[in-house]
């Protein structure tokens, strides 16, 4: 009974980290994509350019499913041998080394789902700080000047 209840954390703590991660992900993603929809009604020609703010929340979904993976083949659920046992105290601290991940990963999705938002209006707005042409810096480097004390 004991090794069910640690194998029980250890998935619960899987879970949290790919199901929250995932979650954060896809609101930063909806918030971002709204933003990057208006603009590309008025200019379809930064579709490119805006895509890469777009997607960026996605990571976070990523990091939660390769902690669940993680866990996972800790606990030998892949290779056919059969799930490791795992007392309640293993599973207990499988379960409080996803969380990090889990939470992390949630609130990080929105909060870049909001920056690449607010990237997308500062395009739309001001093309000149967000767009540059050539390589000699990236294009999010002029507005870290607005960060600068």
């Amino acid at each position: 009974m004991m090794e069910m209840m640690g194998l029980i954390f250890a998935l619960t703590g899987a879970a949290l980290a790919v199901f929250l991660a995932g979650i954060g992900s896809s609101t930063g993603l909806t918030v971002a994509a709204k933003n990057a929809t208006a603009v590309l009604s008025e200019k379809p020609e930064r579709y490119g350019a805006l895509m890469l703010l777009v997607v960026l929340p996605s990571t976070q979904g990523i990091y939660g499913f390769v902690v669940g993976l993680f866990v996972m083949i800790k606990l030998g659920m892949f290779g056919g041998t059969g799930v490791a046992a795992v007392t309640w105290y293993q599973g207990l601290q499988i379960l409080a080394a996803c969380l990090p991940v889990a939470i992390a990963g949630w609130t990080s999705g929105i909060l870049q789902g909001k920056t690449g938002a607010a990237g997308i209006l500062m395009a739309a707005k001001r093309p000149e700080l967000a767009f540059r042409r050539g390589w000699s810096s990236p294009p999010w480097s002029n507005c870290m000047r607005f960060w600068a004390f």
